[in-house]
């Protein structure tokens, strides 16, 4: 028996909640995390002519956001934490989307890529086709999706008063693909230490251009 629509909802405003009230704390422990490796792959895997149009999905308070910016690219975030989202705008100067997951409004055809570093794994993976299919939707065609997720074997369920689902390389694809995604690479960090102490997968994924 699937989830109900309440007990989604709950899962979304729980764990926003559990990141509201550690938003200080979360700022300091993440604002020097080095993510230069996925950042990379997402910007050399968009074709095309830059500046690009970039979402950072759950962008916390705006790291990457102004990394983007710095960049030269126009990016926008995307969070459903109001603290965050508040230091997002404050930090980077960039327009902040206020969306939970659940309900995301992105217009179609909007974006060169999304970045959806360490985010998507709040999805229930109930809700993770419709999430997936509404990125893909908000992408121009052609356009890119990075994530990186803590991964796992397909446990979901909660952890530290937050939501998670720890997907496997062959789980996590059979998701992407269903919502119509290309595989473009894939590969596991922190980079240069054995498989097993590499706790997080990234990937990259474009949408077809036809």
């Amino acid at each position: 028996m699937g989830l109900t629509q309440d007990v989604l909802q709950r899962i979304a405003s729980d764990t926003l909640s559990h990141y509201e009230a550690s938003a200080a704390q979360f700022w300091l422990g993440t604002r020097d995390h080095d993510v230069s490796q996925n950042i990379s792959a997402l910007l050399h895997h968009i074709q095309g002519a830059a500046p690009f149009d970039i979402l950072d999905l759950g962008c916390g308070p705006g790291r990457d956001l102004k990394t983007f910016t710095a960049l030269g690219h126009h990016a926008t975030g995307l969070e459903g934490t109001p603290s965050f989202a508040a230091m997002a705008r404050e930090h980077s100067g960039c327009e902040v989307l206020a969306q939970s997951f659940l309900a995301l409004d992105l217009p179609a055809d909007r974006f060169d890529g999304i970045f959806a570093n360490a985010s998507l794994f709040h999805v229930p993976s109930q809700a993770l086709p419709r999430v997936l299919a509404q990125l893909h939707r908000a992408l121009k065609p052609g356009g890119v999706l990075f994530s990186s997720n803590p991964r796992g074997e397909g446990q979901e369920g909660w952890q530290g008063g937050r939501y998670g689902v720890y997907h496997g390389l062959e789980g996590w694809r059979v998701f992407m693909s269903g919502a119509g995604f290309v595989e473009l690479t894939h590969y596991y960090r922190p980079e240069g230490l054995p498989r097993d102490q590499q706790p997080w997968l990234a990937s990259v994924w474009r949408k077809p251009a036809a």
